[in-house]
């Protein structure tokens, strides 16, 4: 009987995770998805599970079936794949436009600009110098590209030290395991980080990022009424705020 009983608890309990709807987000997106969540959630209580990852491997383990109902990417080239691969309900949407960012750990302020001879002698300046795995890391990718085309590659292609995700490599210059590094300006702007550094934003190619978030087919009502919380005025505002531009 106590066995039968165990059965019939380990089977609902599966069932009931099954059933649980469950959002894929992008790394970069973490502070600001966050505030967005806590403000969706006011008036749609259900529960929903938060999976944060790079977007490489959150799109392959789309494709092994893992049950995400919603992939909030932080590029376009993974959830469009996806779409062609015939996993998502349609090509989605680019919800925000993303901004690479040069981190330096140390106080001092922030930066908005910085003329190219000084971030080359920035660069020249640091010891290790940290990115996403740009295999799986959009902003990784874009920090590659943005290097190689401003002839940076081989100034500091010795030094680079590579984060699984962008949060772990902003993760190494707050903390001051490496001196510099690329990240997102919405992560370069979250309080946790800017206590213990500053940032440089980039122009040219590499940074900017469309970003962009698909359903995946047979996504539950509250993941469809986040979808559209997510292109909202409320949601917009807060992505703003954390340093993304909104496509017109």
């Amino acid at each position: 009987m106590l066995r039968l009983f165990l059965i019939l608890l380990a089977c609902f309990s599966i069932r009931a995770q099954a059933q649980t709807a469950t959002v894929a987000v992008a790394a970069n997106m973490k502070p600001a998805f966050e505030e967005i969540y806590q403000n969706f959630k006011q008036s749609h209580p259900e529960s929903v599970r938060i999976v944060y990852g790079s977007s490489g491997n959150l799109a392959s383990q789309i494709r092994q079936g893992a049950p995400f109902d919603l992939f909030i990417a932080a590029d376009e080239v993974y959830p469009l794949r996806l779409y062609q691969e015939g996993k998502t309900l349609d090509q989605g949407i680019v919800y925000a436009t993303g901004h690479l960012v040069l981190l330096l750990n140390g106080q001092g302020g922030f930066e908005s600009s910085n003329p190219p001879d000084q971030i080359e002698a920035w660069l020249k300046g640091a010891h290790k110098i940290a990115i996403a795995n740009p295999d799986l890391a959009p902003y990784g990718a874009a920090a590659v590209q943005y290097l190689k085309t401003r002839d940076y590659w081989d100034l500091v292609k010795a030094k680079l030290v590579f984060g699984e995700n962008i949060s772990i490599a902003t993760m190494y210059v707050s903390s001051g395991a490496v001196d510099a590094g690329f990240t997102s300006l919405s992560l370069a702007k979250s309080l946790s980080v800017t206590k213990t550094t500053r940032y440089i934003t980039l122009d040219g190619v590499g940074a900017l990022i469309g970003q962009r978030m698909v359903l995946i087919k047979g996504a539950p009502k509250v993941v469809t009424s986040l979808y559209s919380y997510m292109q909202g005025p409320a949601a917009q505002s807060i992505l703003t705020k954390y340093g993304y531009s909104i496509p017109q």
